[in-house]
């Protein structure tokens, strides 16, 4: 058909896709090579593994004082501590749905989540692409800005200098790749469920109120509450172009149902512990989360303890930054090895650790937090839909062996770009407060419409070019020239 245009692989030769965008694999579980292959399929041979590994690799990297900074939030709206916890528990689980699902496209196609959506968007994929790498960046800095802090304050040295450590750290991890970075998460799991588990005793046993009134009330409680669920939901759904990266060598016979359900279990249980510390410790941690820390857990030893787990589970976060931005750049087309363009995205990450510390940083923390995230839904909605009318019926789909329709990309794209500015109004942040979310009471719902409004139009198309083609009229039915109709 002349309008299938778009075929895999589509970033250039075969020697291209074998010296770039292939490489080296580890081979089992515990083989630490340097992972020098990219967004190229993993072939079925290589495949190894089983789904409970994705328990830790989504567990422990939500483990990290950023969600301690994010659950706070809920006092700072002023929901207080019950309105605060709930509502956060059903923004975690709204975000994780998404991840967890795309999650079990790993097996079923061997390949990360950004090299897999060109099945939806073909070659219009560079968009999302640069969207997704300039986003790890962005994260890569929300969460290495307090892995930096961390080393500042046990260190004593200029904040710079902590930052540089944890990306150097983080760097390593997140060139050596998946397997590498499976293995910290499993240990970082144990290390930092035992390290907030004594933080939360200590909190529970300190002076500072735990359980907090709303201080808000009416029209600006429910704005409170719902921006919060955002908030939450925005961390989450965050992992959603990641999702796949994960799990993409496991074996194609894996049972999706354990993938999934360790996807999620990870991911909600780890934010809900760690945000669930926030609202708690609130008042007790204060502004400089780090710092805050290490009083609680009574300074000494044990708080130079906790400062040093806190920059390691930057590390172990933001090396999956590194990880799933490399492969983001690959499928824009920038023929890197993808060891190099994991460092690229560590490099830029730096400045805008320091951007973000720099001023107001609860400010700047929420604005980059919300912003990055605004384009998520309506990316899983736009792949969603293409993998249910393109995978009914098969148990596998090689990306690099399909087609795209050009008008279904050139939808996609649009719908894409639609929905994003049909959300606009409903934003809330410093850099972008929409007229609805004001006139709401500071209600973000940016990430709902988002979402509705590509299901509309990208799922509308859809249906519409699945209809059944009209069957052609039979003699007895064929109007005869003016008589009929």
């Amino acid at each position: 058909m002349a309008d299938k245009t778009d075929q895999r692989p589509a970033a250039g030769s075969s020697a291209l896709v074998a010296t770039t965008f292939g490489g080296r694999m580890p081979t089992g579980s515990g083989d630490l090579v340097v992972e020098t292959h990219g967004i190229a399929p993993i072939p079925e041979d290589n495949r190894y593994g089983h789904a409970r590994r994705l328990f830790t690799v989504w567990f422990a990297p939500q483990m990290n004082v950023t969600g301690v900074f994010t659950g706070s939030l809920a006092i700072v709206f002023g929901l207080g501590f019950w309105l605060g916890l709930l509502a956060m528990v059903i923004g975690t689980i709204l975000g994780s749905l998404p991840v967890a699902y795309l999650s079990t496209w790993g097996p079923r196609t061997g390949t990360g989540q950004l090299p897999a959506s060109r099945m939806a968007f073909g070659a219009t994929v560079v968009l999302p692409a640069i969207v997704q790498w300039v986003s790890s960046i962005a994260w890569d800095g929300l969460v290495g800005l307090f892995g930096g802090e961390a080393l500042s304050v046990l260190l004593h040295t200029p904040f710079w200098v902590g930052v540089i450590i944890v990306l150097a750290l983080q760097g390593i991890v997140g060139i050596f790749g998946y397997e590498l970075i499976h293995r910290v998460e499993a240990v970082m799991t144990v290390v930092l469920v035992i390290t907030f588990a004594v933080l939360t005793g200590k909190l529970l046993s300190g002076n500072a109120p735990i359980i907090t009134a709303p201080t808000v009330h009416h029209g600006s409680l429910v704005g409170a509450f719902v921006l919060e669920v955002t908030v939450a939901l925005s961390l989450a759904i965050s992992w959603t172009s990641y999702a796949s990266d994960y799990s993409r060598y496991l074996p194609a016979s894996t049972n999706r149902k354990p993938v999934f359900w360790y996807s999620l279990a990870g991911i909600v249980l780890g934010y809900v512990c760690i945000q669930a510390i926030g609202i708690a410790g609130a008042k007790a941690l204060g502004a400089e989360t780090a710092a805050g820390v290490r009083t609680v857990m009574g300074g000494g030893f044990i708080g130079g303890l906790a400062l040093v787990v806190i920059a390691l589970a930057a590390v172990g976060s933001n090396a999956m930054n590194d990880y799933s931005g490399s492969l983001a750049l690959q499928t824009v087309g920038v023929r890197v090895r993808r060891p190099l363009s994991a460092l690229v995205v560590t490099v830029i990450a730096f400045f805008l650790i320091l951007w973000m510390h720099g001023g107001d940083t609860s400010s700047r923390f929420e604005n980059v937090l919300l912003f990055v995230g605004y384009w998520i839904p309506a990316f899983f909605a736009i792949v969603t839909i293409d993998w249910l009318y393109r995978a009914r019926g098969r148990a596998t789909v090689n990306p690099a062996r399909e087609s795209t329709v050009r008008s279904d990309a050139i939808v996609a794209i649009i719908t894409f770009v639609v929905a994003f500015g049909a959300a606009v109004p409903f934003m809330n942040t410093s850099i972008v407060v929409g007229p609805v979310a004001k006139a709401w009471d500071g209600a973000d719902v940016a990430y709902f419409v988002n979402f509705l409004v590509a299901v509309i139009i990208y799922g509308g198309y859809r249906m519409w070019r699945a209809r059944p083609a009209a069957a052609p009229a039979t003699p007895a039915e064929t109007p005869v020239q003016g008589v009929g109709a």
